[in-house]
């Protein structure tokens, strides 16, 4: 007896991957929300002020690690935390900084773009859909390395893009 499944295709080539892990004065923010949680059990004993401190920590550490978004870029497909779509659908890519960052994240914001910002992260990249079946215009995601991504999905850099024009 044989079996008759196809067999699984072979694992796509990770072009760029990227974790948007919380920066270190988000840690230190983290510490100081714990440290007061001491001042409110400091009434009751030193101890369970303490310990309340610990656990508020564990548990903002916690959240912050399970909701860290990552980028993969295959050569078939692209993630963007919990968004994914063939490479095939991704239009026009652009990555911006600063003051045109801050725009893309504001003004310019289209209300039914998909995004993936956070807010220790200043560039973002935006990425057009070119899926007829989906009604979101583009993904705007926050990366630390918008021009590696951007290089990785044949886009520009708004500043090369207007020194072009």
């Amino acid at each position: 007896m044989h079996d008759s499944s196809p067999a699984p295709a072979p694992e796509a080539r990770v072009l760029y991957e990227e974790k948007l892990r919380p920066s270190a004065w988000i840690w230190l923010i983290a510490v100081m929300i714990s440290s007061l949680s001491i001042l409110v059990f400091v009434p009751i004993g030193v101890e369970i002020g303490l310990i309340a401190a610990v656990v508020v920590f564990a548990i903002i550490a916690i959240l912050l690690t399970v909701s860290t978004p990552r980028i993969v870029v295959t050569e078939r497909t692209l993630q963007v935390g919990r968004a994914g779509i063939e490479r095939q659908h991704v239009g026009l890519v652009t990555g911006y900084r600063g003051e045109d960052a801050t725009h893309q994240r504001g003004p310019a914001l289209h209300g039914l773009a998909f995004m993936c910002l956070r807010g220790w992260i200043d560039p973002v990249v935006r990425i057009q859909i070119e899926d007829l079946r989906d009604r979101t215009p583009y993904w705007l995601a926050s990366t630390r390395n918008p021009e590696q991504l951007v290089e990785v999905l044949g886009g520009t850099m708004a500043r090369d893009a207007d020194a072009e024009a």
